[in-house]
Formats: structure tokens, sequence, C-alpha cells
């Protein structure tokens, strides 16, 4: 993500001068404006650039996309520190109640999200003043970028809140909630764009035509679900959907890694032999697997350079010491025993996916843990090594960022986002109704050692929660099938450990019946609309 975070302060300059302060504060410290910019196919780079940047920086700050989906979901509990705050619960519970005073947990969101909207705006908006060089290609590649960048933002806002302003020019005012077809309208001819447009070369942080198909498949089934619905608001239905994902089995390069836990960094490393370093199995960044990915590394610092993984640090083991090759963190996001045990014997992802923390013999107290299970995530959490010290050379342990020369532990992790799995396309196609669906099916589920199973609707369903556990998509995969089937899966009665102490932990049906499986519309941005923005119902 180096090559992209050059841009982002003359990008942030540029944009200032015409965005309205409740999206965007910033002050201009170049000579790029808006006027002297947008002209030549070096600027469309650079802005391309800096919208991708807008889409990284959007996790940044609140609670993170990929971080609220698993709050939500019945994969994990909120957790975090028994001391801190309730605003994780208020989400897990889907209950204001929980702490009446958490009416804004989701306004850095909000802002973030059209922040980034802004760049893929002002950039589409000015593709015809551009001086293309008669380079038709690059410049309908640009757009293509440009448009799924937009699709992807809007597609978490519609899913978040449902009704959010649509803006598809570079523009400010009091804007009106859209519909939710208004909205799905955009993000499906976008990526319908980007899908017969874009390029079909696979390049590392970049989106290609086969992310469209892929991304616009998981739009198709949220929303025909979700709203019951033959198609996507009439731009796409399931035959152009599927063939889309076919494209991308048939035609592309992607491919499933051979082992589950190499998808990874912390299920797939361990301590070296010589005991001063980590060994690791890890099939990398951008591997054959990866559709579209969120880019970090470890340049973050504490003055606005967000190429970090900002939001890793919520899902570390809330340790004070170091668990090799575990990091540590703030404890959110705890996993319930009752998952760890649901996964089939001899499931290769139950031991990548979870961490055992007695199982594995870690050292952890929990007396600073709120909703403690003995289980958390292993996919995204941070990792930790010993390392020599080369004055002493005695074996320590420190987090890996220090060891890379980063910045604090808290936002220099650099692992990915990985937003699309090769996987994902074979269970969507196989649940779209691909005449080789039982190929795909036992395709997913051979590569972590289990036999073929009749590929039924249900079994699809239920393989795509153990497959893609704590990646952001079982939430919505239970939205899809109606708010009941959600809120049934989701609640529970049960008792968890609160500083040591055993809790009740209780989440009722109820709650997310009445809130439709939708997030509370922050209070500050409904307080500045002056009555404009209205709160979704149950909140």
């Amino acid at each position: 993500m180096k090559k992209l975070s050059l841009y982002i302060v003359a990008l942030a300059a540029l944009m200032v001068s015409s965005c309205s302060d409740s999206f965007l504060d910033s002050e201009p410290i170049t000579e790029i404006t808006e006027g002297n910019f947008y002209k030549t196919k070096a600027d469309a780079e650079k802005a391309i650039i800096g919208c991708y940047d807008g889409v990284q920086a959007m996790y940044a700050s609140g609670v993170a996309f990929p971080v609220l989906s698993e709050v939500v979901s019945d994969n994990t509990f909120g957790a975090t520190g028994n001391n801190d705050a309730y605003n994780y619960q208020v989400l897990d519970e889907f209950d204001i109640n929980r702490s009446p005073g958490e009416v804004d947990i989701l306004n850095d969101n909000w802002v973030a999200y059209y922040k980034a909207i802004y760049r893929m705006n002002m950039l589409l908006s000015k593709m015809e003043q551009i001086d293309w060089e008669e380079d038709e290609a690059y410049k309908t590649n640009i757009e293509a970028q440009a448009r799924f960048l937009r699709a992807y933002c809007y597609f978490d806002m519609v899913r978040l809140w449902e009704r959010v302003p649509l803006l598809t020019e570079p523009m400010s005012g009091n804007i009106p909630q859209a519909t939710a077809d208004e909205i799905y309208k955009v993000i499906a001819e976008d990526l319908k764009f980007a899908a017969e447009n874009g390029s079909d070369l696979v390049e590392a942080g970049r989106v290609n035509q086969f992310a469209a198909k892929a991304l616009l498949g998981r739009v198709f089934l949220f929303y025909t679900g979700y709203y019951n619905k033959a198609d996507l608001v009439g731009v796409a239905d399931k035959a152009y959907v599927l063939d889309g994902l076919e494209d991308v089995i048939g035609v592309s390069d992607y491919g499933l890694v051979d082992e589950y836990k190499n998808l990874w960094p912390a299920a797939s490393s361990q301590i070296n032999t010589a005991g001063d370093g980590l060994e690791t199995t890890y099939a990398g960044k951008d591997n054959m697997e990866t559709i579209f990915a969120i880019k970090h590394n470890i340049t973050s610092d504490w003055n606005g350079n967000t190429d970090g993984n900002h939001w890793l640090v919520m899902l570390g083991l809330r340790a004070s010491e170091y668990n090799v090759p575990y990091g540590k963190g703030w404890g959110a996001c705890t996993v319930p025993a009752e998952f760890y045990a649901a996964f089939e014997d001899g499931d290769a992802r139950k031991e990548a996916s979870v961490i055992s923390i007695v199982g594995e013999g870690l050292a952890f107290d929990n007396g600073d843990q709120r909703e403690y299970t003995g289980y958390t995530n292993k996919k995204y959490t941070p990792i930790a090594s010993p390392y020599k010290d080369e004055e002493t050379g005695e074996i320590k342990v420190g987090d890996i960022t220090d060891i890379n020369g980063g910045a604090s532990f808290m936002i220099a992790q650099f692992q990915d986002y990985v937003v699309l799995r090769y996987a994902d396309v074979l269970l969507m196609a196989a649940e779209l109704g691909s005449a080789n669906a039982q190929t795909y099916f036992d395709d997913v589920r051979g590569r972590s050692g289990l036999d073929s199973k009749a590929v039924t609707a249900a079994n699809i369903l239920e393989e795509r929660r153990y497959e893609f556990a704590f990646e952001g998509v079982r939430y919505w995969d239970l939205l899809r099938q109606g708010v009941d089937v959600a809120a049934s899966a989701i609640s529970t009665s049960t008792k968890v450990l609160n500083g040591g102490v055993e809790t009740d932990k209780v989440i009722q049906s109820a709650k997310i019946t009445e809130t439709k499986g939708l997030m509370q519309i922050p209070q500050q941005q409904i307080t500045r609309s002056a009555g404009v923005l209205t709160q979704n119902a149950g909140w």
C-alpha cells in the first residue's frame, strides 16, 4: 500500500476546496487544486490511487466493518476489556438501552464512508476533461475501478443503515435518505460497468472485472434474499450474475490455496527451531485465492498515515504478554464455545480459524477480559515473534511490527483484509444453481479434509459459516435468509466470564427483529441534518 499512500496528502488538499466540513476536515498544504488537477493521465492515476487510499482509511477509525460484521453475528460476542465502555455490547445485543449514551458509535464510520465516496465522485465527474492521449482502454479501466470502489462503499452502507443519502456527484448539502432500491441501483450499475469494462489483469491492490463479478454475486444474493426479490433492481438477473461467477472460475487464474491454514498469517506460523523467529507456510498476500483485498503495511504513524491495519488490534488477545505467534490487543470478539465445538470432526478450518486459549496452553489472565469464553479468532489477530537481541544475544519476544521498524502495535499491523476469496465464488456459483455445483461445493469441503456432502441450499449456507468464519461474511449470510432467521441464530442466553466472574450473556431475538437487523444511524448526523435524516426502527 506504500505506493497508494504517496498521493493521499495531495489528494486530501485538492478535495478540501469543495467538500463540506461535515464530510472532510482538512487544510490545504500543497499547490494542487481542483483547477490545476485532473488534466493528464498521470493525474488520473494519482486520483484513482487516492480512491483506494480512501477505502483503506474507511476502516481506520470507528468500529471497522470487518469487526462490526463479526460483533453482530453469532460467531462472536462483543467482548473487549472488562472496564471498557459498552459500545460493543450495544451492537452485539442490538439494544441501545445497554448503554443509552452510545448514540454515535458509528459516526466515524459514516464520515469516513462519505470522504471515500467523495473521491470517487470527484474523479468520475472529471473524466471528460482529462487528456487520455487517445488511450480509451486506460480511461475505461480507471472509470471501472472508481465505480467498483464506489459500489463497494455503498454496499457496506446500505447493509448497515439501509437508508442513507445517495451522492453520485461531488456535492454537499443536507441530502435526504434514499430508498434501498435507489442505492442498490447505483451499486448494481457500477458493478455491471466494472464487470464488463474492467481489466482482466490481476494486479495486487487493484480491482479488475473478476472482482466486480464476484462482488456482484454477493450483492445479488444479499439483495434478493433480504428483500425477497427475483433480480437485482432490474439491472442484473440470476443468469447474468451466475455467468459472471462462472467466468471467474473458468477464465481467470484464481484458485484455491492447497492448505486452508496457509491463508492466514497466525494460523500458518510457529516458532522456528532456533527459537529466535517464526517459520511460516503462509501463502502470502495476494495469493491465488485473493480476488480483492484492502491492503496494509507497517508505515502507519499518529499523524494521519493510515496504511497500517488499525482495526486488527481490536481482535488481539487481551493479555499482558505475548503468546507467540499471537500478539496482544484489546480482546474484542470472543468466540462462543458452542461454535468451536460445532465444526465437523476432521475439519482443518477449526484449528485454523479459532484460538483455544487453554487448548494451546497460552498465558492469559481473564481478569481484564469481558465475555471470556476460552476462545477467540485466529484469522485476524496480531502477530508476535521471538527475536535475538543484537547486543546481548538474548532471546526476547516482541510485537512483530516493532521488530520490522513499524509504529505502535495499535496502528501498525500489516495484515490485509481479504474481502473476496475464490472459495466464495465457488460457493456462490453453487448456490445460484451452477451445473457444476456439486464439484464446486466438494472442492471447498475437500480442501479442509471433509468428504462430499449433498449440495443443497441449506448445506451451502452452513458450509459458508465454517469457511468464512471471522471474515465479515456470516452476519450478512444470516440476514439475507430473513430477519427472523438471523434473530433466531444470534439470540442466546448463556454464561461468560466478565473479569473472571461468571455472568449471564443474553441477546434477545426481539431486539434484532425490531431493528430489522440494521444499525443505528449516528445521532450526530440526525441532529446536524435538522431532522432531514430519520432514525432506523428499534434504535
